[in-house]
């Protein structure tokens, strides 16, 4: 097995967050608590806005999500077909039925225009997915949204921090992050759902907490979604140094393309107009014009120390357990179809040294023979 001297990821926590949870287990609070307030406070002052609402993991935000909209049989979601399975089995588990819009390629996150080809009368929730950390292009899914009188839920489980026309993700209706380990925020598990609808947010808490207002006083059939402190104390100095991290993120981004960008066949990742990155991946394209494989490509990489990752290698529906599931309606998505054979991860966390970023370049451009 190959030694990886320079991981894709790279999970470090400190001090801050040792003195937290230490701080936590000797409260005797383990469960939901104040820390779990704090952190939610963190979220508002992240997104703006006014209601944050901290969950066990990120499918339950995106799934708690719909459920608080009334979803169920018959009403349909439109989201983009290249993204983590996460996306599709929220909406699955609300029973709705799932259209699938085609993406573009420079931004990987869905086509406005797409979306709104998809768009039936049974449609009640357009869902973008800010892939790899880059806002998705807003302004259009907005408008579509407020014309056909229909909810946006953000999937913005890889876009802590990103914005869009100067807002930040997080703002347009419902959005729904994720704290899982190698997230830019990590908690280990954990999510959180963001929306400035106050009734909304009364009824996610309500949801989370099994249905209660106060102790057994029930109001709806609801679940055990709780966050719990411990989890929450170990992402609220993260929350503190998030625009340090994706300033590094930014930086390392910027060496990686400028040491790649001449390679015949490799399409470096960009950032659209209007909209920020904050790099939760940097995602290049392996294009059959170049001399290599995307798969070639990935196994050199690791015979020279340098790890990579496939983030996706197949459209989220394109497996068997979907296939025969009436909910499940593909729909045309060429671009989508061509970028999973293409896209390649390289690493890009805070963590990486001048050293690392340029064994990272090298090693790429070595198994492209420049």
């Amino acid at each position: 097995m190959n030694d990886i001297r320079v991981p894709i990821t790279s999970v470090r926590l400190g001090r801050e967050e040792e003195l937290l949870v230490l701080e936590v287990l000797r409260s005797g609070m383990l469960a939901q608590g104040p820390k779990v307030a704090e952190l939610e406070e963190c979220f508002r002052g992240l997104t703006g806005a006014q209601h944050a609402i901290a969950v066990n993991n990120g499918t339950t935000a995106l799934v708690a999500a719909l459920q608080s909209l009334g979803l169920g049989p018959g009403d349909e979601v439109v989201t983009s077909p290249f993204t983590f399975v996460a996306t599709l089995n929220a909406a699955l588990e609300c029973g709705v039925t799932v259209r699938f819009a085609d993406i573009g390629l420079d931004d990987f996150n869905v086509d406005p225009e797409a979306m709104a080809a998809e768009v039936t009368s049974r449609t009640k929730v357009l869902m973008p997915v800010h892939l790899y950390g880059q806002a998705a292009d807003m302004a259009p899914i907005e408008a579509l949204a407020a014309e056909r009188g229909l909810t946006v839920v953000e999937d913005a489980a890889q876009a802590h921090g990103a914005t869009w026309d100067g807002r930040p993700v997080g703002r347009s209706g419902l959005a729904c992050f994720s704290l899982y380990a190698t997230k830019n925020v990590a908690t280990g598990e954990g999510g959180m759902i963001t929306t400035d609808d106050a009734e909304l947010a009364d009824r996610l808490r309500l949801l989370r907490n099994q249905g209660m207002r106060a102790r057994y006083q029930y109001e709806l059939a609801g679940h055990n979604y709780r966050l719990t402190d411990l989890q929450a104390a170990v992402g609220i100095p993260q929350m503190a140094r998030l625009d340090d991290y994706v300033a590094a993120r930014r930086r390392n981004a910027t060496v990686l393309s400028e040491g790649l960008a001449d390679l015949e066949g490799l399409v470096v990742p960009s950032v659209a107009e209007g909209r920020t990155h904050v790099w939760h991946q940097y995602t290049v394209r392996v294009t059959p014009e170049a001399p290599v494989t995307r798969d070639e490509l990935h196994d050199g990489l690791a015979a020279l120390g340098v790890g990579s990752g496939v983030y996706y290698p197949r459209l989220v529906h394109d497996y068997d357990c979907y296939r025969s599931d009436p909910r499940v309606v593909p729909g045309h998505t060429p671009n989508a179809e061509r970028v999973v054979r293409e896209v390649l991860s390289l690493p890009v966390h805070p963590h990486l040294t001048e050293s690392d970023l340029d064994l990272v370049v090298r090693s790429v451009r070595s198994v492209f023979g420049r």
